[in-house]
C-alpha cells in the first residue's frame, strides 16, 4: 500500500445494526462527510422503506449518494462506483474525512477496493427468456452455474439474479474481480447479537409502518413506478407491492404479510454477514458504544 493513498473509513454491517448513527458520530468527531453505500437509498422517493437518514438524524453532517436516481430506472453498481469515487475526491479535496456507510457489500467492495467489474454486455435474448421465469427458478439456475455467488445474492431479487446468470453464462462464473485499491481503508463492522438484531428489525418494521411505509409504496406506484419494478427492489417494497395487489406470498392478511416480511429481512441480514465475513480486515463491534472505543 502506498503512503500517498488517501485515508478513508468504511462503516458496514447488516441492516438495523446502527451504522448511520455511528457514521454521524464519527463524522462529527473527525470532521468528516458520509458517502452512502446502499443500493436502494440512491433512489428518490424511497425514504421510509430504505431507512434513509433524515435531516434531523444527519445532525448537520453532509451525506452523499442519496436521492441520485429515478426509481423507474435501474441504477447500476458501475454508476455508483463512479459517482461515489467523485464524491470521495471532492471530500478529500476539502480536507475532510470520507466515511462510507452502508450495508450493500457489492457497492462497498466496488468502491473502496476499486474492483474492476466484468465487462459483460447485456444479452437481450437471454434476459427475455429469464424474465419469464420465477425467482425460485432463477435462483436454481444460478446455483448450478455459480454456487459461490448464489450464497451472497438476494434470492428474491430478479434483477440481480438475471444479471448474475448473464455474467456466469458469459464467463463461466462471476469471476474473482480484479482489485486496484486507491485508498487506505479502516473498516468498522457493526454486528449485534442475533437476538438483539432480530428485536431491532422487529421494532424498526413497526416504526416504519407507523411512519407511512405502505403509503410510500402506493405513492411510488401512482408516480409511475410499476409493480414489477417495486417488487424488484426486494424486501419491504416487494412485500408491500404484492400486498397492495392482493398477490401471494403477501396477499393474505396484513399481519401474515408482515410476519413473512420480517422473516425475509432477517434472512437478508444473514446474507449480508455472509458477504462481509469474507473480509478479514474488518474490525467488528457489537454496538455503537463498543465501536466508539476504537477511536478513543
Amino acid at each position: 500500500m502506498s503512503e500517498n493513498q488517501p485515508k478513508i473509513i468504511a462503516i458496514l454491517g447488516p441492516t438495523a445494526s446502527g451504522k448511520s448513527d455511528l457514521a454521524v458520530w464519527l463524522a462529527k468527531k473527525l470532521d468528516g462527510e458520509v458517502v452512502s453505500a446502499d443500493s436502494r437509498q440512491v433512489y428518490r422517493g424511497m425514504d421510509i422503506g430504505t431507512g434513509k437518514v433524515t435531516k434531523k438524524e444527519m445532525a448537520g453532517v453532509p451525506h452523499h449518494l442519496l436521492d441520485v436516481a429515478d426509481p423507474k430506472k435501474v441504477f447500476s453498481v458501475d454508476q455508483y462506483q463512479k459517482l461515489a469515487a467523485k464524491a470521495i475526491a471532492d471530500i478529500l479535496k476539502r480536507e475532510k474525512m470520507p466515511i462510507i456507510c452502508g450495508g450493500t457489500g457489492f457497492y462497498i467492495d466496488a468502491l473502496i477496493d476499486g474492483q474492476v467489474l466484468p465487462a459483460v454486455a447485456p444479452d437481450k435474448k437471454l434476459r427475455a427468456t429469464l424474465a419469464k421465469k420465477s425467482v425460485t427458478e432463477l435462483f436454481t439456475i444460478l446455483k448450478k452455474l455459480d454456487p459461490k455467488r448464489a450464497k451472497t445474492i438476494d434470492p428474491k431479487n430478479p434483477v440481480r439474479l438475471i444479471r448474475a446468470i448473464e455474467i456466469a453464462t458469459a464467463l463461466g462464473s462471476v469471476p474473482s474481480i480484479k482489485k486496484e485499491s486507491k485508498y487506505e481503508v479502516l473498516k468498522i463492522g457493526l454486528n449485534p447479537e442475533p437476538a438483539v438484531l432480530q428485536q431491532r428489525i422487529h421494532l424498526r418494521l413497526i416504526k416504519r409502518l407507523k411512519q407511512g411505509m405502505l403509503a410510500e409504496v402506493k405513492k411510488l406506484h401512482d408516480q409511475g413506478v410499476s409493480w414489477k419494478r417495486l417488487e424488484a427492489f426486494g424486501l419491504e417494497y416487494r412485500y408491500l407491492a404484492l400486498f397492495l395487489q392482493g398477490n401471494p406470498p403477501a396477499g393474505g392478511t396484513k399481519p401474515e404479510m408482515l410476519e413473512q416480511l420480517e422473516k425475509e429481512i432477517n434472512h437478508y441480514a444473514k446474507r449480508q454477514m455472509t458477504w462481509f465475513k469474507r473480509d478479514k480486515k474488518i474490525k467488528w463491534a457489537k454496538d455503537l458504544e463498543e465501536a466508539k472505543k476504537i477511536f478513543k
